[in-house]
């Protein structure tokens, strides 16, 4: 070989001449019992109409969208996230080349079309359709739903952040400064006919147009520049467009935020919220989405992504769309104590669902610090008939009032006031009255209980169910499916951040984690012969 040739394009100058052998089929070198040939017949068997109807056509000479669905599915098996690192795989992996059945390699742009664009649209169809096949399987049993919560960063840049508070306490300051320049307009210009003495963006454009009409009646030129001296109605221009600006643009940021605290400028869906992953150790806040899977013998059954960073608030819209999607309600909720709270305790209640969710005071109440403290209405006395609480002193707190407090949701909770008429002199009564209260005398204080009697006895029978021999299974299945499912997802596949950005984008990458998930579960079992297995025995 002379060595100019290496320099050339064409590497096929140069290189020593040898017999390629290859089998006329790619899938004659891949093993019998590969999850690529599993995974292959899976998609074959779903509806892929409504997939297809996200085209307005499909070509012929190139990939299809089933092609496409495959190759996205085995590339999430193998823990492959990139459109970059998935184009390359189907170029020199020959399980992709499989999937692809003889058609040339899409580029990045064509996956990440696919999977934002097409797949997107139809994400949770095709979750639905895929629990509702390994439900026929066996596979799923449709009793027992494990559900479990879990924060993933989003992509998003630092320093982003857009806080609420800060927001709104800036548009005040802004109002309040606006109402000045505008009241200084109006007595300077006369035009008390327009003013209506709200600051309002209809009242500052009117203002503004007959400032410019001045302007121009009067012949006025603005200057710009260093050492030009601007007129005070170019000032009060000005500044009057800079201030429309600034209120629009909070304006705009409030309605964006919603009922949220914080988002992300570079994705508006994301919320600040405190991740388990704390590199600094300072507790800062990042951008990330509230996963919430739904775990039934070991497959994901349904997932909900909530920009709200508490899971109680997520447990009724997760039930309510898997219902609708899986047209399947199941009979037992098995959750941990993030989703206790009487409203979702009501919830179940009302449909005939078996609520299997741990108390938030389950462990610290094991403790000998709780069980001494006699401040706690769990240390007192309860008289049913009588309506009334003994402390330690023997002294009783009657019931003073209701209470209602309004959810977020529009739940209404009914609570009963308990009071204390005798504490004045009580030996107990630093033990009992804790905390400081600076606006109320230490003579004037009282005991005063705020207890609702529902969710005490919905709480009490669901501490009797999560303790028996089936709550005790229940909770320990808990333990190995739903946080095993987020094992998955995060230690064996690395999965600690989305690679998309927009809520509907990072459900559609989760739902491919999903699918991807189950199909290799299953794949498993069958190899391991452990198929219909359901519950770990404790």
């Amino acid at each position: 070989m002379l060595t100019p040739n290496i320099l050339r394009q064409n590497y096929t100058l140069f290189s020593r001449p040898y017999q390629l052998k290859l089998p006329l089929e790619i899938g004659h070198t891949i093993p019998d019992n590969d999850c690529v040939r599993l995974l292959g017949q899976f998609v074959e068997e779903l509806d892929l109409s409504d997939l297809y109807s996200t085209y307005s056509r499909v070509k012929e000479n190139q990939v299809s969208p089933r092609q496409m669905l495959k190759i996205m599915l085995y590339a999430y098996h193998e823990h492959n996230y990139s459109s970059r690192g998935i184009e390359k795989a189907c170029r020199r992996d020959i399980n992709y080349m499989y999937l692809l059945e003889g058609r040339s390699a899409p580029d990045h742009a064509t996956i990440a079309r696919f999977r934002s664009i097409h797949f997107g649209q139809v994400a949770d169809k095709y979750l639905a359709m895929t629990a509702r096949y390994l439900m026929d399987l066996g596979e799923i049993s449709g009793r027992e739903i494990f559900i479990d919560g879990t924060k993933i960063e989003a992509n998003a840049n630092k320093y982003t952040f857009v806080w609420k508070k800060s927001v709104t306490k800036n548009q005040v300051k802004l109002l309040e400064k606006t109402a000045l320049l505008v009241q200084e307009c109006v007595e300077s210009y006369g035009l008390r006919e327009i003013w209506h003495g709200q600051v309002k963006e209809k009242h500052l454009s009117k203002i503004l147009r007959k400032l410019y009409k001045i302007k121009d009646e009067e012949s006025i030129e603005f200057v710009h520049g260093s050492g030009c001296r601007k007129t005070q109605l170019q000032k009060h221009i000005e500044l009057l467009e800079e201030y429309s600006a600034r209120l629009k643009e909070y304006s705009r940021k409030l309605e964006v935020l919603g009922d949220r605290n914080s988002y992300s400028k570079t994705d508006p869906d994301a919320t600040f919220m405190r991740m388990k992953e704390d590199a600094m150790l300072n507790g800062q806040l990042k951008p990330a989405y509230n996963l919430q899977l739904g775990v039934d013998s070991g497959y994901i059954s349904w997932l909900t992504l909530s920009p709200k960073p508490t899971d109680t608030s997520t447990l009724i819209p997760f039930l309510t769309g898997m219902e609708t999607a899986l047209k399947h309600r199941y009979p037992v909720v098995v959750a941990d104590a993030g989703y206790e709270s009487e409203e979702n305790y009501s919830y179940l209640e009302d449909r005939g669902i078996s609520a299997m969710i741990k108390p938030a005071n389950y462990e610290i109440s094991k403790t000998r610090k709780y069980k001494q403290d006699i401040s706690r209405r769990e240390n007192m006395t309860y008289n049913p008939d009588g309506d009334y609480y003994t402390c330690r002193n023997g002294c009783r707190l009657y019931a003073h009032g209701i209470h209602h407090q309004k959810t977020a949701s529009g739940y209404v909770r009914k609570q009963t006031v308990y009071r204390c008429y005798e504490c004045a002199g009580c030996p107990h009564r630093a033990e009992c009255l804790k905390g400081k209260n600076w606006k109320i005398p230490e003579e004037e204080r009282f005991k005063k209980l705020t207890v609702s009697r529902k969710f005490e006895r919905q709480r009490k029978e669901c501490l009797d169910r999560i303790t028996s021999e089936e709550g005790i299974q229940l909770r320990v299945n808990r333990s190995i499916q739903a946080e095993g499912a987020f094992a998955l997802w995060k230690e064996d596949g690395a999965f600690r951040q989305f690679l998309c950005r927009g809520q509907a984008n990072v459900y559609a990458e989760s739902v491919l984690m999903a699918i991807a998930q189950n199909l290799d579960n299953l794949h498993r079992r069958i190899q391991n012969r452990k198929l219909g297995l359901h519950l770990y025995e404790v």
